[in-house]
């Protein structure tokens, strides 16, 4: 998969992602773009090091979505834990 491919598939996925986790995050479409590109490259890899597959193969693959938005979400639910622990300490 293409570059432009996969940024685009882990932009949806971070929108995706913040549709099924809504709520006050700060940092807006930038931030939730960035937590699903980075989430799709670490749903990759842990599809592959967990099920040994290559997930990443095909942008229209079932298995290409479901890692990058599981991905995505594992990743958003870690930044509002660093986040929200960050805003009541300070």
């Amino acid at each position: 998969m293409g570059i432009i491919a996969f940024i685009i598939l882990g932009l949806l996925a971070g929108v995706i992602a913040k549709a099924i986790l809504p709520g006050d995050d700060p940092g807006g479409m930038i931030v939730t773009a960035i937590i699903g590109i980075v989430g799709a490259i670490l749903g990759g890899f842990q599809a592959g090091a967990i099920f040994d597959a290559d997930p990443l193969d095909e942008f229209f693959d079932i298995s290409t979505w479901l890692t990058a938005i599981v991905g995505a979400i594992v990743l958003l639910l870690i930044y509002r834990m660093v986040v929200g622990r960050r805003a009541r300490t300070v």
